[in-house]
């Protein structure tokens, strides 16, 4: 039986709350435990929960969601400084938009949610390079989120994995967790068609793979966004590993 930590903590008030500990990389190490949380918003965690992510040892958050998206759920942990990295939501208005003008399917919404993966990487990535500027500064134990902890922070957790050495397969096993962790917000786009929501409420691999398509075409490869992107080179590289690798 494994005695490592639980991955998926199962808070009342937040969903998809995990580790990213416990990855094995290319140079034989793991990714250290209870050191790097993602999630959903923490604004409705309860006293239970803020007892566990207290104890958790998390002070800092990194916020990913929009300006008007972090007005209806204010993290409740006065002890959590949270640094907000905004990319602001498009998904839910391009659907109403083809709601709208009666051209709304379930393979248009897979594509708006694969195109909003590639817009991370031609519109937002100054917002992942400020995420890496934080990772650099220590600030571990601390939790990484958006509003559903699903998209954005998915493809940031991927880049974090992917910056440690972890394998792409093990990046997309992790990625999809989501499925089985995210609580959905069963009133949430209520007036979109059941199969659009199923849509936007999962992940799918090729949302992740959209989004490394869009790396592949403005930088050239992973490696290259890495240094040229969010300016993580080999010395930003191994401070990284050292911080968040075992030995």
């Amino acid at each position: 039986m494994s005695d490592s930590p639980s991955r998926h903590l199962n808070l009342q008030g937040a969903s998809n709350f995990r580790d990213l500990g416990g990855y094995p990389t290319a140079d034989g190490r793991l990714t250290r435990w209870r050191q790097i949380f993602r999630s959903n918003h923490l604004g409705q965690l309860t006293a239970a929960d803020s007892e566990i992510v207290r104890g958790l040892g998390v002070r800092r958050a990194f916020d990913f969601r929009g300006v008007e998206e972090r007005l209806g759920g204010v993290c409740g942990m006065s002890d959590i400084t949270v640094h907000s990295l905004p990319i602001e939501p498009t998904v839910v208005a391009a659907l109403r938009a083809r709601l709208d003008a009666g051209t709304l399917t379930a393979p248009v919404a897979l594509e708006i949610m694969r195109e909003s993966y590639r817009n991370y990487v031609r519109h937002n990535t100054h917002s992942f390079r400020a995420l890496f500027g934080h990772l650099l500064e220590d600030h571990a134990p601390f939790v990484i989120h958006c509003t559903a902890g699903k998209d954005r922070t998915g493809f940031a957790s991927a880049l974090i994995l992917h910056a440690l050495g972890v394998s792409d397969e093990v990046i997309a096993e992790d990625y999809l967790l989501t499925n089985q962790f995210y609580r959905r917000d069963a009133t949430a786009a209520s007036e979109l068609p059941d199969d659009v929501r199923d849509a936007i409420g999962s992940v799918e691999a090729s949302y992740l793979n959209a989004g490394f398509e869009a790396v592949s075409a403005e930088y050239g490869d992973l490696e290259a966004y890495l240094r040229d992107g969010l300016k993580i080179g080999p010395p930003e590289r191994e401070a990284l590993r050292a911080r968040y690798l075992q030995a």
